[in-house]
């Protein structure tokens, strides 16, 4: 099978490589969410590195979904403009741009919400620290928050992203309406497996609706929740065909409630389990993310089928030249 150093075909574009950047918190915004001139020149740098596909930091779809606060936003037609410029100097510089949108439901707090945290129940989630108890979402709420992930997801493509990627991962709204822990509703957007993910399955085909179809709509799917009760990888190999009938043209595996392990000492590729469970029940490209510092550790996860693509996240955050020297080390291997 080919390395990581080969081409992808998706709609509508095609990666010159099987490197990412996923998306990573830079805080380079304005507190109104705008990128800069630094968010520019942080994404635009590790393109011109060779990375095959840039996905930028997460953003915020509405301002109660902000996490943080200068956090990028897209959800406003304001906001167009300045990140035009990032999709823009990516895609100059040889790579696929794609942008992450997300709403940190019950995982913001207050202060960053602008009022009360909302998330599908009144569950503090699991884990993290200073959490304040949510509101539950009322259907009106439920149905203004989808649509404002469609306009988001307008803004982008309008902006000039080639993919927009929905976060389902990492404790944010989507994971929390799929995941038992955090969902707790009676009603048709909770109890059930398959209710628990209607909130998601809806987002994605009202954005894969809206957008031309040469954008792909990729999501971040978290594998596992990695707490007791929560979800496990056979949730994911169920929910991954049903995402990609709905919409989903990529998938992005990481982490779920417990996050991806920032602080803990584990082995490169440790997501390679659930990406590739979930590669064998579906016929999109699928992403990895999980430790991956060294080259030839991405290149095999690529050879032996375990992902299509490999995410490195904090080695590309520390060094912008990550993925020129990693292209360099394995020509120079391979002999070309």
């Amino acid at each position: 099978m080919s390395g990581v150093l080969s081409s992808l075909k998706l709609t509508g574009c095609e990666l010159r490589n099987r490197l990412a950047m996923p998306p990573m918190a830079t805080e380079t915004a304005s507190e109104s969410g705008m990128a800069g001139e630094a968010t520019v020149a942080h994404y635009a740098l590790r393109a011109q590195a060779g990375t095959g596909l840039i996905i930028v930091e997460h953003t915020y779809v509405t301002p109660a979904g902000r996490r943080s606060l200068k956090q990028l936003g897209l959800y406003s037609d304001f906001h167009i403009a300045p990140i035009a410029r990032v999709a823009a100097a990516v895609k100059a510089a040889g790579a696929v741009a794609a942008v992450q949108l997300t709403h940190a439901g019950g995982a913001t707090t207050p202060e960053m919400a602008g009022g009360p945290p909302e998330a599908p129940s009144s569950v503090v989630i699991p884990g993290r620290a200073h959490s304040v108890e949510p509101v539950a979402l009322s259907l009106r709420r439920i149905a203004e928050i989808q649509a404002a992930f469609v306009e988001a997801a307008v803004r982008a493509w309008r902006a000039g992203f080639q993919m927009v990627e929905l976060h389902s991962a990492h404790g944010y709204l989507l994971n929390q309406f799929f995941s038992p822990l955090t969902n707790k509703r009676t009603d048709e957007y909770g109890g059930s497996r398959k209710n628990r993910l209607k909130f998601t399955l809806e987002t994605v085909a009202l954005v894969r609706k809206a957008l031309p179809e040469h954008v792909t709509v990729a999501i971040r799917l978290a594998g596992e929740d990695g707490v007791t009760g929560g979800l496990t990888v056979e949730d994911a190999i169920w929910a991954a065909p049903l995402l990609v009938e709905a919409g989903i043209g990529f998938i992005d595996i990481s982490g779920g409630l417990a996050g991806w392990g920032r602080d803990e000492i584990k082995p490169e590729g440790f997501f390679a389990h659930l990406s590739e469970a979930v590669k064998s029940v579906v016929s999109v490209p699928v992403m990895v993310t999980g430790g991956v510092v060294n080259p030839h550790t991405a290149d095999r996860l690529v050879r032996e089928g375990m992902a299509d693509v490999v995410g490195v996240g904090r080695p590309m955050l520390a060094d912008a030249g990550w993925a020129a020297d990693a292209i360099r080390q394995l020509s120079e291997a391979s002999g070309s």
